[in-house]
C-alpha cells in the first residue's frame, strides 16, 4: 500500500506542496484554466440569447397607439401622440443633411459593426449607478431601439437592443440602417422622422433642407426638450452650441470645406413652437404639467412619451378646470379692455388649486389657449410673489415662538414678533418685514419656505427685501404651500398623475410619500386663523352674509411690484368662530372653535391666482399701472374677482 501513488486532485486548490500566502494564490494553470471556464460559458451564453433573440418585424411602429389623458374621474381627456411619421427614401435626404447627423450621432458609422461597447458598459454603469440612462448608442442602437423595443431604461432591454443591433448589421446595408434611423427618430414637436421634422421646423420637405437647417435638426436629435430654440432662452443657447459644433465637426470630419463652413454663419432660426388643435384651450397646458410631473417622477423623456402606448391618469377635474377658465374669461371680458386702455394689454392670468390632504392639483389656468399662448402661466417662476409670501414669514416667527416656548403661553403684552408682523400684514406695511427678516433670519424664512413646498430655484437671493417677496414660485407651488396651514401643518407635495400604464402594464413610480410636518399643528391653525382675518378685509364684498371667509395671502396696492396675487383657502364645511366672532384685522381675534377642521380628507382646495402683464418676446414684466382702471388697485382686486366668480360657480 506504501508504493501506491496518491490520487491526482483535478483542482490543486489550496496548494499541496506550498506554504503561507503561497499555499492560497492560484496557480497561472488555474487562472487560465478559470477563465478559459467562464469565457466559454460567456460564449454559449452569448451563443444562446443571440439564437433566442429574433429582429421584430418594423411595421410595428406603424401601429403605434397615441398616449391617452384622462381626467381623474376616469373620463377621457385628450389622446396625444400617435405617431407623426412620414418615411421617405434615402436619396430624398440631401446628402449634407445625412452627414451632419452621422458627424452628430456617430462618426465611425459606416465603419463601425453596429455597437459601441464601451457605450453599452457606460449606459449599464450608468443605471445600475442612478446615473443618466441615454447616450452611448451607435447609429445603429438608436434605429434599434425607435423601430423595434419599449423605450424601458433597464439591462435586458440594452442587452436585446445589442444583440439585435448585431443582427441588423450583419442583415441590413449601411444605407437601409440610415434610412430607418432618419424616418423613425423623435426630433420634437410631435414630429418622428426627417420629413416631419422638416416641416415642423421649417415648413419644408427634407429635400429641401440647407446645410445649416440639417445641424440644427441634427443637433435636437440630442434631446429636443433640452436643444428645441423654440421652447425656451436656455434651449436657444444650447441649439446654438450644439449647431456650430456640428458645423465645425463636419469640417473635421471632412464632410465640409472650411469655405463652405464659412457660409453658415447665422442660426437657421425655425418656426415658432405650435400645438395640435386638440390641445387647444386649457388641455394643452394640463398635458405639459402631466408630463412634467411624469418625467421627473419616471426618467422618460418627451421622446419615450411621443412612443405612445401610455395611459396617464390624471388629477385634473373636468368641471374644476372649466370653472376656473369661465372664472378668469368673465373678469377679463368685464374688467378689462385695451381697446380703451392701453395699460389692459398683454395681461395674463394663471392659477392652480391644489388638494390640502395630498397635494393632488385639481383645476388649472395657464392661459388663454395652449395652442396660441405656449407658456404655462400656472408653472412659471418669473411672477414675484410680493406681499402674498409675507404670511410665510409670519409663519417662521410663529414657529419659532412654538419651539421657545413650547406648551407655556405666549407673551401677552403683544411684544412677540409674530403680532408685529400680523399688524403690519393686515396694514400692508412693509418695514416690519424687514426687520422681522433680520431678527427672525433669511435662512430660516428660506429654508420654511422650503419646507412648504416652495422650489429653491424660484426664491430670490437672501438680501433684506426677501421677505418682502421678491422670490417667483409658481401658481402650482403657492397654493401647495398655503395648502399646508390646511392640512394641520403637513405639507403634500403636489402632483399631477396618480396613475400610469404602458401597454397594459403598471409603470412603477407614482407611489405617493407621506405628507412631511413643516410647522406644528397649532402653529397651522393659528395661520390659518389670522389669513382668515385678511381675507374678510380683502373680501368684504365677496362674502354673503353669514359666510365664513377664506384664509388668504395677497398682494397689496402698496407693493409697487410688476405682479397681483391672491391665494385662498375656503373653510372648511361646518367651519364656524368661537362665539360668533368674526377674524378681524388685529392680533388675536377670532379663534376657530375646532383646531383641526379642514384637515385631512375633503378639505376645499387651496387655489392661488396671478396677474401679470408680458409682452412676448421682452424680457421684463410690465408695470400694472391703470390696469382694469383707476379703482383696481394695481390690477390687485381682479384675481380675488376670479376667486370669487370660481368659487361661485361650484
Amino acid at each position: 500500500m506504501e508504493g501506491r501513488k496518491k490520487s491526482r486532485r483535478y483542482i490543486d486548490y489550496p496548494r499541496l506542496g506550498r506554504k503561507g500566502v503561497r499555499r492560497w494564490l492560484p496557480s497561472w494553470r488555474l487562472w487560465s484554466g478559470t477563465c478559459t471556464f467562464v469565457l466559454a460559458c460567456l460564449g454559449g451564453l452569448f451563443a444562446f440569447v443571440y439564437a433566442k433573440i429574433d429582429v421584430p418585424n418594423e411595421n410595428a411602429l406603424a401601429g403605434r397607439e397615441g398616449t391617452v389623458y384622462y381626467w381623474a374621474d376616469g373620463s377621457q381627456m385628450v389622446t396625444v401622440g400617435t405617431v407623426n411619421r412620414q418615411n421617405v427614401t434615402l436619396d430624398k435626404v440631401p446628402k449634407h443633411v445625412q452627414n451632419a447627423v452621422i458627424a452628430a450621432e456617430n462618426a465611425t458609422f459606416y465603419e463601425d459593426h453596429g455597437v459601441s461597447l464601451t457605450g453599452i458598459a457606460r449606459a449599464v454603469v450608468n443605471m445600475v449607478s442612478g446615473g443618466d440612462t441615454q447616450g452611448g448608442s451607435t447609429i445603429t442602437q438608436q434605429y434599434v431601439k425607435n423601430t423595434y423595443l419599449s423605450p424601458d431604461q433597464t439591462a435586458t432591454r440594452k442587452v436585446k437592443e445589442f444583440i439585435i443591433a448585431l443582427k441588423v448589421n450583419n442583415q441590413k446595408s449601411k444605407s437601409d440602417i440610415l434610412r430607418g434611423y432618419l424616418n423613425t427618430s423623435w426630433f420634437g414637436r410631435g414630429s418622428n422622422g426627417i420629413q416631419a421634422a422638416a416641416h415642423a421646423y421649417y415648413g419644408i420637405d427634407a429635400k429641401d433642407l440647407d446645410p445649416s437647417q440639417g445641424a440644427l435638426l441634427a443637433a435636437v436629435l440630442k434631446g429636443s426638450e433640452q436643444y428645441d430654440p423654440g421652447l425656451s432662452k436656455a434651449n436657444h443657447a444650447r441649439a446654438v452650441d450644439r449647431w456650430k459644433w456640428i458645423l465645425d465637426r463636419l469640417v473635421d470630419t471632412g464632410a465640409m470645406s472650411k469655405e463652405e463652413r464659412a457660409h453658415y454663419r447665422t442660426f437657421p432660426e425655425p418656426r415658432p413652437v405650435t400645438k395640435p388643435t386638440s390641445q387647444a384651450g386649457q388641455v394643452g397646458y394640463l398635458v405639459d404639467v402631466a408630463n412634467k410631473f411624469v418625467k421627473s417622477t419616471t426618467g422618460l423623456t418627451d421622446k419615450d412619451l411621443a412612443r405612445g402606448g401610455y395611459r396617464v391618469h390624471t388629477t385634473f377635474e373636468k368641471q374644476r378646470t372649466r370653472r376656473l377658465e369661465k372664472a378668469v374669461n368673465d373678469v377679463r371680458t368685464k374688467s378689462l379692455d385695451a381697446k380703451k386702455r392701453a395699460a389692459d394689454s398683454y395681461v395674463e392670468f394663471g392659477a392652480a388649486s391644489v388638494r390640502p390632504d395630498d397635494g393632488a392639483i385639481v383645476a388649472l389656468y395657464g392661459g388663454a389657449d395652449a395652442t396660441r399662448h405656449f407658456s404655462n402661466n400656472a408653472d412659471t417662476t418669473a411672477v414675484p410673489a410680493g406681499s402674498a409670501f409675507k404670511p410665510i414669514v409670519l409663519a417662521t416667527a410663529l414657529q419659532q415662538e412654538a419651539e421657545r416656548y413650547g406648551d407655556q403661553p405666549r407673551p401677552a403684552d403683544g411684544s412677540s414678533r409674530s403680532d408685529a408682523l400680523l399688524g403690519a400684514l393686515m396694514q400692508g406695511s412693509n418695514v416690519p418685514f424687514v426687520q422681522g427678516g433680520k431678527q427672525l433670519g433669511l435662512e430660516q424664512i428660506r429654508d420654511l419656505a422650503l419646507s412648504l413646498g416652495l422650489r429653491k430655484e424660484s426664491l430670490a437671493q437672501l438680501e433684506q427685501t426677501f421677505p418682502l417677496g421678491t422670490s417667483a414660485p409658481s401658481a402650482v407651488r403657492l397654493a401647495s404651500a398655503y395648502s399646508t396651514f390646511a392640512n394641520a401643518g403637513r405639507h403634500a407635495e403636489p402632483y399631477a398623475v396618480s396613475t400610469m400604464t404602458y401597454q397594459g402594464k403598471a409603470v412603477a413610480g407614482f407611489e405617493r410619500p407621506e405628507p412631511q410636518q413643516a410647522v406644528t399643528p397649532e402653529v397651522a391653525q393659528t395661520m390659518t386663523n389670522m389669513l382668515a382675518g385678511l381675507g374678510w378685509r380683502t373680501l368684504p364684498s365677496g362674502l354673503k352674509a353669514g359666510e365664513e371667509p377664506p384664509a388668504v395671502a395677497a398682494t397689496e396696492p402698496g407693493d409697487r411690484m410688476k405682479s397681483a396675487w391672491f391665494v385662498a383657502t375656503p373653510p372648511p364645511a361646518g367651519a364656524s368662530w368661537a362665539k360668533g366672532v368674526r377674524p378681524a384685522p388685529v392680533a388675536g381675534a377670532g379663534v376657530r372653535a375646532d383646531p383641526t377642521s379642514g384637515a385631512g380628507k375633503g378639505a376645499e382646495p387651496t387655489t392661488a391666482i396671478t396677474l401679470f402683464r408680458n409682452k412676448p418676446g421682452a424680457p421684463q414684466l410690465l408695470p400694472l399701472n391703470g390696469v382694469g382702471g383707476p379703482d383696481t388697485g394695481l390690477g390687485t382686486s381682479l384675481p380675488p374677482r376670479v376667486w370669487t366668480a370660481y368659487q361661485g360657480a361650484a
